[in-house]
Parts: structure tokens; sequence; C-alpha cells
């Protein structure tokens, strides 16, 4: 901290007033403020990939516009639809006929809904209520039954979903392209209508409502739901002029486009949409396309191609979204889970235990036939590890009696979460049950799951007992070290690169680089890893490096050979982190803007696009995206302090404030974004409204000795000099090390003439620190 000799120091927070800093906008793009750019709901390709994405560009996707969603399957395309396939392949089309896949999005008239939606039927549930109607054509709209929008009239269009629940896809506007899905869905079993948000009370106007854009069908669902879907947003309009061959997920979605010459008479098992579909690792990736929790890097998936090619996989970095150990925590669907397991890193594949037609699994999991394939004697030996699977007895392995639910493999190893309240789903992670994270981190564990009567301890105890040491595995040692890390535990950047140096799957490199970005920059270790991972074999870890060298010292030359690698993914983050080598070259440059056009229509997007322009200099065009993306979520802090930064770059220190203020206001509990506003109120020398933000700091975290401190010195120099000097009383018996303190104490005394107590409190000064010159002066006056 910078040591004033003035009487009064002026308003600081750390080595530099901490409102001072140049706006972070490269390093950690992914992710700022808590915001988190997710769709699910980021050296140039070799020839054969590039043929292979060609091939799957090549359909004419001549769909519907989302507005027309009653109109047939358009007679352009016939031959992409499950129709046409079936022709030849009836034993899959029956397989795959009344799928979960196949009846993903329907045309209303198709949903079997039944009297769902009888006229005058009353909706509600977790604060939301609509009633059932008709339009002049006899069309069914849902009209909002109270609340801000009471009487609106929503037209329904089509149906998202088929089991275990159906949500209506109705027009809120119109002329602009949106479908969106209604809080309100239909429970198939139960036979009634329920909010899939439970008791939250979502708002209106806020981005998570279903009718904002964070519930937005042709953003956030389609691409899943639809076969050939292509969102087509104009930015400039912001409409959409979706279009899609066929409702549902069908055929081509998964084989790729029909080939010219498949299915004529001379043709070769060559011709054909799919001479990869035998290769089980490129194969399944075409199931993680919609079976992960990701971010887009292109506007299509090719079936076939490199996943890392067309999305960033979301991995358990932050706080909340996974739980530390790996577990599923929010809505995070399967192939994270799956790429973080032993099981996969060893060769298992979706389609060992799926059938892709029927979608249900190749064996029973009740009496554990789907597991004992691999884990019955003599053992499987694995394709990737060349290392025979350990043989179980499910009996003696439990501890549970044959036929018993604690007997299923899946119950303890694939324990179920429910989300959007009635929809129950499989872990894919495959791990050991511990109730020692759950007491110690609060992870969820599958033996108090079903014997929710008894107590942790009790857990932990038949654990310990049954499993001894197994138990204190490296899963333990991971989920310690990324809960650490989430939470700001000095101790968890060497926890992680322990881990760091002994991880063999990918993921989880991957994850421990993205956990140690933060310190990269005081951290030689950390940084050498990074350099380190730049050569791995897998493009997340290099892309993890990348992230976590960007904005160091090494940055320029260990991540220009990054630019030509050859995964998508590596590329823009390499290029993310190097933009003067970007200007430089015009096919990067391309393919960056190309990325982040596609989610303009999103908050995120343009928070990302206006970091983009802030990293080119261009700062008012940067302030402008900024503005919009906080407009269109005016609840997310992340955006607005994003914001803020930017008026701050701008010297519009009073709307930096305000932002900074209204970020603070969103995050209730956390005192040091409200000191930050304090700070910035102080720069544009709005005192009273610093003041009451300083105050609000406190209260939130009576802990901030340098919140204290500043409220303190704000005081002494508004005129309120016995609170200023409480304030600052209060900053030294929080911190007593700080030399600033006592001699900012000091200083205030001495003003009003009280020599003694100026010189006591100069002497606690130098106690703290013997080297602090100001206190030394100051008992050298007379």
């Amino acid at each position: 901290m910078p040591r004033s000799e003035s009487a009064v120091a002026p308003l600081r927070s750390g080595a530099a007033a901490r409102w001072r800093w140049a706006i972070g906008l490269v390093v950690g793009w992914w992710t700022i403020g808590g915001v988190v750019l997710l769709v699910g709901a980021c050296r140039r390709a070799p020839d054969a990939e590039r043929e292979r994405e060609a091939a799957g560009s090549a359909v004419a996707v001549a769909g519907l516009a989302a507005g027309k969603v009653g109109q047939a399957v358009p007679s352009a395309a016939p031959e992409q639809t499950a129709a046409y396939c079936g022709a030849c392949h009836a034993e899959q089309l029956s397989a795959w006929h009344g799928t979960d896949h196949a009846r993903a999005n329907q045309l209303l008239a198709d949903a079997e809904l039944g009297d769902a939606l009888a006229e005058g039927r009353r909706l509600a549930d977790g604060g939301s209520a609509m009633v059932v109607g008709r339009d002049e054509a006899g069309g069914v709209v849902l009209v909002e039954d109270g609340g801000p929008a009471d009487g609106a009239r929503y037209p329904v269009k089509a149906v998202l979903g088929y089991h275990p629940l159906r949500q209506m896809l109705v027009e809120t506007s119109d002329g602009d392209g949106r479908l969106q899905p209604t809080d309100l869905a239909w429970d198939v079993e139960r036979e009634e209508w329920f909010n899939v948000f439970g008791q939250e009370g979502r708002r209106h106007g806020e981005w998570g409502h279903w009718t904002g854009r964070g519930m937005n069908w042709n953003s956030m669902c389609a691409q899943c739901h639809m076969t050939g879907y292509q969102k087509q947003y104009d930015a400039a309009t912001d409409t959409y002029a979706s279009t899609w061959v066929e409702q549902g997920i069908s055929c081509t979605q998964c084989h790729g486009p029909v080939a010219p010459g498949h299915g004529t008479e001379g043709a070769t098992a060559a011709t054909g949409l799919a001479s990869w579909i035998k290769e089980r690792d490129r194969a399944e990736q075409s199931c993680a396309y919609c079976h992960a929790r990701n971010e887009a890097l292109t506007a299509e998936f090719p079936p076939g191609a490199r996943y890392e090619d067309h999305f960033r996989l979301t991995l358990p970095v932050q706080a909340g979204v996974f739980w530390p150990d790996g577990q599923q925590r929010d809505e995070d669907f399967n192939w994270t889970s799956v790429k973080l397991s032993r099981m996969h890193h060893a060769g298992v594949s979706c389609m060992d235990c799926h059938d892709p037609h029927t979608t249900k699994t190749v064996l029973p999991v009740e009496n554990n036939a789907l597991c004992m394939q691999c884990h019955s004697a003599p053992g499987r030996v694995m394709p990737l590890t060349q290392v025979a699977t350990p043989v179980i007895d499910p009996t003696a392995h439990s501890r549970h009696g044959l036929g018993s639910t604690g007997n299923q493999c899946v119950s303890c190893h694939m324990p179920t979460t429910p989300y959007m309240e009635r929809a129950p789903r499989h872990d894919h992670g495959w791990l050991k049950p511990d109730p020692l994270l759950t007491k110690e981190l609060g992870i969820p564990n599958a033996c108090n799951g079903c014997h929710s009567e008894e107590s942790v301890d009790w857990a932990i105890a038949h654990t310990q007992d049954w499993y001894g040491d197994k138990m204190d595995s490296r899963q333990r040692a991971r989920a310690r070290a990324v809960h650490a890390a989430q939470t700001g535990d000095t101790g968890a950047t060497e926890a992680l690169l322990g881990l760091l140096a002994g991880e063999d799957i990918p993921a989880w490199r991957a994850t421990y680089l993205q956990l140690l970005a933060p310190v990269a920059a005081e951290h030689a270790e950390v940084r050498g890893a990074a350099v380190a991972a730049t050569e791995h074999a897998d493009p997340m870890v290099r892309s993890a490096a990348a992230q976590v060298l960007a904005g160091t010292a090494e940055a320029a030359q260990v991540l220009t050979p990054l630019l030509d690698d050859p995964v998508r993914l590596v590329r823009l983050d390499a290029a993310w982190a190097l933009p003067e080598a970007v200007a430089r070259r015009p096919d990067l440059a391309a393919e960056q803007q190309a990325y982040l056009a596609l989610t303009l229509d999103q908050p995120g997007g343009r928070l990302r696009q206006g970091q983009h322009l802030a990293n080119q200099g261009q700062m008012l065009e940067a302030e402008a995206e900024i503005r919009l993306a906080a407009n269109w979520d005016r609840y997310s802090p992340g955006i607005h302090e994003a914001h803020a930064q930017v008026l701050q770059a701008l010297a519009r220190m009073p709307q930096a404030a305000a932002a900074f203020y209204r970020a603070a206001q969103l995050r209730p509990k956390d005192g040091n974004a409200m000191f930050t506003a304090g700070l910035a109120y102080a720069e544009a020398g709005l005192m009273e409204q610093s003041q009451r933000a300083l105050r609000a700091a406190v209260e939130r975290q009576p802990e901030l000795d340098r919140a204290w401190y500043n409220l303190g010195l704000l005081l002494v120099q508004t005129g309120a000099r016995e609170d200023g000097l409480a304030a600052l009383r209060e900053a030294e018996a929080r911190a007593p090390s700080v030399p600033d303190y006592a001699y900012a104490i000091a200083t205030v005394l001495w003003q009003t003439g009280d020599r003694e107590g100026a010189r006591a409190a100069a002497q606690r000064a130098l106690a703290a620190d013997p080297g602090f010159t100001p206190a030394r002066r100051l008992l050298g006056m007379p």
C-alpha cells in the first residue's frame, strides 16, 4: 500500500487503489464475475476433417420459419427425413419410433396431451397461472391469469419434450420468430400441471423467466430437439428466421446427411452417410452434441466431426455447476461426467450401455447385467488401457441383499438427481459414494440418499468399516483441492499442482489448470505446468493451458504456435490471448468473428463481444455492447461489473460507480463488491454515496479491515472526525499487523492536538512494521 505522509491518507484499498485496475478482459474471458457462457442451455484442420465438415454442411436445410411451426416437413429435402430412411431401414425406424428422441419436439396435434389443454382449464403452480383459451381460428392460446402480464395471450405452436414432462412452445410476440417453453409443464405420469422452477417465483424481466432469453427455444433448446436445425438469428433486428429439416431427433441428426448414391443400385458400403459410425470414439461424440453442458464454437456439429472443433465442454471449475468431486449438480447432462470418469478413460463408450435407436440400456440394470458384462469373471480387457476390469460380486461388494435397491450397481455409482423438479437423471461419473465428503464439503452421497433417516456419521462409519483405506482415494483428494480453489483457500495451488503431476485423465488435467489460472501471474510453477501442457495430446488440456497463460509474460512465445493448432477450441483460446497476432491473420480473425456471432442473441454473447472490442481498444463500441447485455439481463452482477469496468476506462466515473453499486446490490452478502462500489463513488466525488456503500460493506462483512479503514478516512475528510476515528480503530482491531491503520489514527489525533494519543498510535504502527517511515517521522516531530 502507498504510504502517504500527508496529514490524512487518501482513500486506498491495496497496492494501488483497487478501482484503478486496467480492464481484465483478456485473462479469464470465458467467465467474468460469475457469468458463464453455456449452451445445452468454444494449425488448420487436416484435410480429412475438412472434408467431413464439408459433407456435414452440404445438406440444404429447407426448413420452416419458427413462426410457421404448424406446417408439415417441407418436400425440398425428403431424403433427409426418418420416413425416407425407414424405407430401407425398417427395423431401426421401428426401434426409434416413439422414443424421447423421436418425440423431442412435436407439433401440438401430435403431442397426445389428452384433456390437458381443455378450453377453460386453469394451470397454476409456483406463482404462475394461465387459463387455456382459443383464438379466432380455434387455435389453442394460454392466457396469463394475474401478475404483471395479466391477460397476455400466447398462441401454442408445439410441444417440447416427451417423457416425463412436456412444455408448451408458445409465441410471446408477433413477427420476431421467437418460441418460448412455458414454465408450467404437463407431468405425463401424474397427469397434472406443475412449475419446472418449483416455487422459485422467477420474475418477469428476469433472464431466466420463461419469457426471457434464458428460456428462448431458438437459442437454448432447439438444437437438441430438432433435426437439421439452423438458428438464423439477425443481430441487427433481434429476430429469428429459424429453419429445420424435421421435428425431433431423427436419423440424419446422428448419422449425417444422406449422401448421393446411398441406397441406390450398385452402391458400396463406402457410399453413404456414416463411414465412421463403427469408430466408437467418434460415434459417441454425436451423443455428446446434446448430452453435454457446453458452449458452441460453431453454428453446427456435423456427425463424425471432432467434438472440440465445435464445442467447449463445461468442466467442474466454477462453484455451483458441478460438485467438487465431479458429480452433476446443476443441469449438467452427462458428457462431462463421462469424460471425467475412470471408466471412459479405460474405453467405455455410450454404446456399451445404450442402444442408440431405442435409447434403452442394452442389458437390464435391475439385476446388474449391464455392469456385469465387464465386471464378471474373468473381467474385460479395456481397449484403451489394456487392463482387465476388476471382477465384482455385487452382493459381497454392496453388503446389500440380492434383489434390493442397494444391491444395484447404479443405485450407488450412478445416483439420480431430479431436474426441472420431476425429471430424475443418473450421474455418469461412476464415482464411489463417500459420506465423509458430505460431512466435509456438502457433496451428496448415495448412502444417505437411500438411508435418509440415518446420519452422515452413520454412513461414514459403515463405509469405513466395509471398505477401509479404499475410501481414501484420489476422488477425495480431487474434491478437496477443487473445493479449496473455488473457495479461495491459499493451499489450493499446491494441492492442484500435486494432482496435476500425477493425473492421467485429460478432463481432470484441464480442470486443475483452469482452476490455477487466477494465480498464474504470480506463480512460476503454475506457468511452467501450463507451458508443458501446451504440448499435451488432448485439446482440452491445450485449451486450458492457453487460458492459464493468457496475459502472462510467456504468452506471446508459447501460445503463438497454438494459433495453428489442428483443433478449433485451442486456436480460439490462443487467439483470444493474442489479439495483436490475430489482427495480422485474416483467417484467424474470420474464425473468431464467426464464433463471436453465434450468441449475439444472448446477454453472455453481447458481453463477450464487448470484451473482444475492449481488447481491440474500441471502448465506446465495447460499452454499447455490454450495456445491451446488462439491459437484457438486469439481474446479473457479473455483467454490471464488466459494464462498470468499461465505463471506468472511459472516465465515466459516476456511471461506473452506479454500475458497481448495482452489481453489489445483486450480491447481497458480498462486502467486497460493495467496498468496490464505495471506492468508485469516492473517485467520482460522490462522497455521500461512497459513505453509504462503505457502511454497507462493513455491515455485510465486518472483517473487511480495508473497508473500515476507507470508511474512517472518508468520515474524517467529511467532518465526522469521531465517527471516523471509531472506524479507523475498528480497522486496526481487525488487522493490527497493518501499520497504515494506526498511522492514520495518529495523523487524525495529531491534527486535533492530542499529541500523546498520536505518538501512542505511531508507536503501534512501528510495532507492526519497524520500517514504517511515516510513523517514525511523526514521532520525530516537535
